[in-house]
């Protein structure tokens, strides 16, 4: 039963997140982003988010570092939401798997696209 709380943890921290860094954070520096992955630890003291900007791209270091300042306001708020005696510490990593992932769609769908043609 205790590998499941982590998980459960982590989508609740997924959906918090989320709503509070649209509608809390007023930093110009945090742009809009899809968080596309939680993990937390099995002791619930670290968050690993995974983010990428909205209309993908690389994260720039102002966004990096909008986030690192938006962490450390909005774990104490996280952790009170989710009745959380100890709130995780909120790590943000910009995500490149998806991003390759995108351009291996991207570079895939242009070689259909071109193959096509050529018939």
């Amino acid at each position: 039963m205790a590998g499941f709380r982590p998980a459960r943890v982590a989508e609740l921290v997924h959906q918090e997140l989320a709503q509070r860094l649209r509608l809390e954070i007023k930093d110009p520096r945090v742009v809009p982003i899809s968080i596309t992955d939680v993990r937390v630890n099995r002791d619930l003291s670290r968050a690993d988010i995974s983010y990428m900007p909205l209309g993908g791209g690389e994260a720039s270091i102002e966004l990096r570092e909008g986030l690192r300042d938006a962490a450390k306001k909005l774990r104490g708020r996280i952790g009170r939401a989710l009745r959380l005696r100890h709130a995780p510490e909120l790590v943000f990593h910009n995500d490149e798997h998806t991003e390759a992932a995108i351009r291996v769609t991207r570079l895939l769908d242009q070689l259909t696209r071109e193959r096509e043609e050529n018939e």
